[in-house]
């Protein structure tokens, strides 16, 4: 299966994987100027997000990823991932290490995680509300959830978009597994940059104070300021922030 993609600009390699309650869209204050900045630039929707089906069968989307790479003739990237994207990932540059120049990772999930009682509370409201086919009631409880203090009515309106887009292809589909290959992060030798949210949940807080300890080239940043949206809550500060990291590990085409 094909993801839908989008790409722009020469240079090393980039792809931004996009967060649970978004799909490709929430890029978009980056898109441009990344690949300006020398890049290659990808985003893609992963399976039942965005213009990307649902899976009708068992899936990966580390698979599907690197499947992706592999179709465009891509060897090495550098992956930028947001919560959902940014444990997709985690699972990549561990299992395919080869394939991973640079991980930049905003408020991220990771599977070696246990979530605390409270998010657990939390996906079950929204599962109690989607099944009860209270759509409007769960898309709030997202976005009033994960958007940060410094989201506007604009990135809201944004997410409460996108969110209700993966709603409606999910719920065509129904119930896929979705394959969980072992992996240990200490495999991870690509440098990463994991950003947390002053202002997020606090079990994505923990899993990025902890990433240094575990992987071999790693450091933690911590925005204040941020919910769990970073880059579509302060989009150019963000965008600063992923361009001084990368230009430190990757050599962007000369314009």
């Amino acid at each position: 299966m094909t993801l839908s993609y989008d790409t722009a600009g020469d240079g090393p390699a980039l792809l931004l994987l996009h967060a649970g309650i978004c799909d490709r869209r929430m890029w978009d204050p980056q898109w441009r100027p990344l690949a300006d900045a020398g890049y290659q630039v990808i985003r893609c929707d992963l399976r039942g997000f965005g213009e990307t089906p649902a899976p009708d069968g068992p899936y990966n989307n580390a698979d599907d990823v690197v499947a992706l790479l592999d179709a465009l003739g891509i060897e090495r990237a550098a992956l930028i991932g947001a919560s959902y994207g940014g444990k997709t990932s985690l699972e990549i540059a561990a299992r395919r290490p080869d394939r991973v120049s640079a991980l930049a990772l905003l408020c991220a999930g990771s599977d070696s995680h246990e979530p605390s009682d409270a998010l657990v509370a939390l996906g079950e409201r929204e599962e109690a509300l989607v099944e009860a086919g209270d759509l409007d009631a769960a898309l709030q409880l997202m976005v009033d959830s994960w958007i940060g203090p410094e989201g506007d009515d604009t990135v809201r309106e944004a997410v409460h978009v996108m969110q209700r887009r993966a709603y409606e292809v999910q719920l065509a589909a129904g119930d896929v597994a979705q394959l969980r290959p072992p992996y240990e992060l200490s495999a991870i030798t690509a440098p990463t940059l994991a950003v947390s949210g002053g202002q997020d949940i606090e079990d994505f807080r923990r899993i990025a104070e902890g990433l240094p300890a575990r992987l071999a080239d790693a450091r933690h940043l911590e925005l204040p300021w941020a919910g769990h949206l970073p880059s579509m809550e302060r989009p150019a500060e963000v965008t600063e922030l992923l361009t001084a990291f990368l230009g430190e590990r990757l050599a962007p085409a000369v314009r």
